[in-house]
């Protein structure tokens, strides 16, 4: 019995171990919590840079950082004004100036990431906001507004609001060189006790013959969603939209497809209907805050991560995860250890599950539970490209033309030139190598036969005595890492 139960512990840490060669490995970067207010400009970006480059060293190949927390910006704009997340009040520029958007594309794309900017569509006041910018929408526009449990919302049911975020979203994706725009699960408020969403008059001018008030909230909802995913597009067919519902879609008590949980529903109180929007092509990538943890009562984990692979799979699937609650709770079949291995292990079962969002980005840096340290050197030990999204882009760049290894004062050097293109997937940005035995099967979708990802034209060689044969191939990304054919060259190192 014990040989049996060491076996089996062997294959759940081979398989554990074995990394894809396409993950979304992301990681959210809040400001609402107050965490940079009034740091200033340089301990803010010391703060970041030493976070982004933590979170290099686990793996992560995406940030999604915030942005627009409530109707505000972490950016340069004309259309809303400074946060006062970023310098405690709110319209007030940083001091020494700088955008923070800006500077985090820059660093992100420096480490090998993407940046996607994270929007708050509806939410105009936050809680513990008391003093809004002369120029907040507003103030200019309190009409458009709703007063719910303490918050100031953009009214849904308004189309003017739908425009004004569309709007918005242009702005930021037109000016910034961004490689998502990306919003969370603050659709319609969640419910607050004897709290009532005042939509009365929207619903008599707008409703459009729908005599549910539920379905045209959802309607609303609808309208934006897919007018939001159709602006960004038109405007940069490559910056994928993403959204981060809440982890219940339906319970099943209310819906036969829904999940054997009892919880707050997307559908239901939040007026998402996120399964409408996945099958629509409505969206680019989805990460349900599947937050609890494996054997909670009313939202347990397995059960949320086996309906989302069931239900989401139209477009890529990743997994928003809950460090914090990871780590605090046991692995019910393993009580020695917490749940990362027991969650990582699912991810890899559910075929249409293609990443990881880290809830937060802070947890991960600080490695509570040695959750940092496990993503390092086990799960995300190897570098990953992004899932590929052939609904966007299927054509991809030509292969790297000349390959070719040259002696330079600097060693031996793997040399080759971009290949020729105007369109935006025509061009390459980044370029895979891969290093291959002499006689072995040239096979790019090993992920272990990779040994850069990097934008540049050339590759410095590990030369030795000048006696062992290999290949090295190179292939193209474009900007959705949609891959080449490959451009192979023998060497002797």
């Amino acid at each position: 019995m014990r040989k049996l139960f060491l076996l089996l512990a062997l294959l759940l840490t081979l398989s554990v171990s074995a990394q894809p060669k396409r993950e979304f490995r992301g990681a959210w970067i809040q400001c609402v919590n107050g965490q940079f207010q009034g740091m200033g400009t340089q301990k803010m970006q010391q703060t970041l840079a030493y976070q982004l480059d933590e979170l290099q060293k686990d793996g992560v190949n995406a940030i999604i950082f915030q942005v627009r927390p409530e109707c505000d910006a972490l950016y340069q704009s004309s259309l809303e004004p400074w946060s006062r997340f970023l310098t405690g009040q709110q319209g007030k520029a940083p001091s020494p100036y700088w955008d923070p958007l800006q500077w985090m594309i820059d660093q992100c794309h420096q480490r090998g990431m993407e940046l996607h900017a994270w929007i708050n569509p509806y939410r105009a006041k936050t809680k513990t906001t008391n003093v809004l910018a002369s120029t907040h929408v507003a103030v200019q526009y309190p009409e458009r507004c709703f007063d719910y449990d303490g918050l100031k919302i953009l009214n849904p049911g308004i189309p003017e609001n739908r425009d004004y975020i569309c709007a918005v979203a242009k702005d930021i994706v037109s000016r910034y060189d961004i490689d998502g725009i990306h919003m969370d699960d603050y659709f319609y408020p969640y419910p607050a006790a004897g709290q009532v969403i005042p939509d009365d008059a929207q619903y008599a001018a707008y409703s459009n013959g729908i005599n549910n008030r539920g379905d045209w909230r959802r309607h609303n909802v609808n309208l934006f969603i897919k007018q939001f995913y159709e602006t960004v597009h038109a405007e940069k067919p490559w910056v994928k939209v993403g959204i981060s519902p809440f982890g219940i879609y339906r319970n099943k008590k209310n819906s036969p497809i829904g999940s054997n949980t009892n919880g707050l529903q997307n559908y239901d109180d939040l007026y998402a209907d996120v399964l409408l929007w996945v099958n629509n092509g409505w969206l680019d990538y989805c990460v349900p805050q599947v937050y609890w943890e494996i054997g909670n009562k009313a939202a347990d984990y397995d059960t949320l991560i086996r309906w989302w692979n069931q239900y989401a799979g139209g477009r890529p699937l990743f997994i928003g995860e809950d460090i914090e609650r990871t780590v605090k709770f046991t692995d019910p079949r393993h009580p020695s250890q917490n749940q990362q291995q027991a969650k990582f292990a699912l991810h890899q079962q559910m075929p249409n599950v293609q990443g990881t969002v880290l809830w937060y980005a802070k947890a991960a840096v600080d490695n509570i539970g040695n959750y940092g340290t496990m993503l390092r050197q086990n799960y995300w030990r190897q570098p990953a490209l992004q899932p590929l999204m052939p609904f966007i882009d299927k054509k991809g760049p030509g292969k790297p033309r000349k390959v070719k290894p040259v002696w330079t004062s600097d060693g031996y050097i793997l040399f080759w030139t971009a290949p020729k293109g105007k369109a935006w997937n025509e061009v390459a940005t980044r370029y895979v190598v891969y290093r291959f035995n002499k006689g072995e099967t040239i096979n790019v979708d090993d992920p272990s036969k990779m040994v850069a990802i990097t934008t540049n034209t050339y590759y410095k060689l590990p030369y030795n005595n000048g006696k062992e044969r290999y290949t090295y191939v190179v292939t193209a990304l474009n900007r959705l890492q949609t891959e080449s054919r490959v451009a192979k060259k023998n060497v002797k190192l």
